[in-house]
């Protein structure tokens, strides 16, 4: 069965799409820590971000470099923080999050609630800074 991952890649459902190649998507979370926070996808669906082949690994993570100097250039932050989980989807992502502080990545915290409009605009901004 497919991730939810997946059907976003293949448009099959909805997504706040901020840039995309052919070999990897970025989308907004949809449970955000904060405004920005970006998944960025292989659209090779493998489970674990390790289990990629090396190819694939690095075009990814040159991907992320990219779509996090975009996030930096869009959304008011002292950095751009960067981490790896993987058990929320069954399909490797790298997390991309504006941080003020430390407690901007601590993923027990409530996450922000956002409207359609608020995550189109975002996914604008952060878009537009990718060219």
């Amino acid at each position: 069965m497919a991730s939810i991952f997946t059907k976003i890649i293949n448009r099959e459902i909805p997504g706040y799409i901020v840039a995309e190649n052919d070999d990897a998507i970025a989308f907004l979370d949809i449970n955000p820590l904060n405004e920005g926070h970006t998944l960025v996808v292989p659209k090779k669906e493998v489970d674990k971000l390790f289990d990629l082949d090396e190819e694939t690994y690095l075009k990814l993570q040159a991907f992320a470099y990219k779509v996090s100097q975009a996030i930096a250039a869009a959304i008011p932050c002292l950095r751009v923080g960067v981490a790896v989980v993987g058990l929320e989807v069954p399909h490797a992502h790298i997390h991309l999050i504006p941080l003020h502080g430390m407690h901007d990545i601590d993923f027990g915290r409530p996450k922000l609630r956002l409207t359609g409009a608020e995550f189109e605009a975002i996914a604008e901004k952060i878009s537009s800074e990718m060219a």
